[in-house]
């Protein structure tokens, strides 16, 4: 009986890591405003598109304000590389690996890459262009990134204090 018992609290207890793991910032509520204008610009960019990146937008602008990222560039990284999640293979909305990474869900991807983006040492501290030609060499793939991001609106665009 006692083996059973210890089994069933490591079944438990893998279940509660695997919780964690799958969800990257259980506190995404907490961190961001329902009326963070950069927020609903992601959501009508992609909406207007019919993408299906538009209920991730919460998560690209957590995951971009946790990495130090600007917070248009992981939205125009996936509507560049999957059309706003349209043609991503294998929750991998970013191209990231050359499309052959997969991700337990589009959620994880987005704040895997956002890391990746911020810590790694071949995208470390570089100025976008170079992110972007570390990210793709090729120099029409930085230009259409960057079209997506001004479509979106200003860099400098940020929430309004909550009161």
């Amino acid at each position: 009986m006692t083996k059973a018992i210890s089994r069933g609290l490591v079944l438990v207890a893998g279940l509660l890591a695997a919780q964690g793991t799958a969800d990257p910032d259980s506190r995404l509520a907490e961190i961001t405003v329902p009326t963070d204008p950069r927020l609903l610009r992601i959501k009508q960019y992609f909406l207007e598109r019919d993408c299906p990146a538009h209920v991730y937008a919460e998560d690209f602008v957590t995951a971009a304000d946790q990495n130090n990222l600007d917070w248009r560039l992981l939205p125009s990284l996936s509507m560049i590389e999957s059309t706003g999640g349209k043609a991503s293979r294998n929750n991998n909305m970013f191209g990231w690996d050359n499309g052959d990474t997969g991700f337990r869900s589009s959620r994880e991807g987005i704040y895997r890459v956002a890391s990746r983006l911020n810590r790694s040492r071949l995208y470390r501290n570089k100025s976008l262009d170079a992110m972007l030609r570390t990210y793709n060499p090729r120099s029409e793939y930085r230009t259409a990134v960057k079209a997506v991001m001004t479509e979106l609106g200003p860099e400098e665009l940020v929430p309004e204090p909550v009161s």
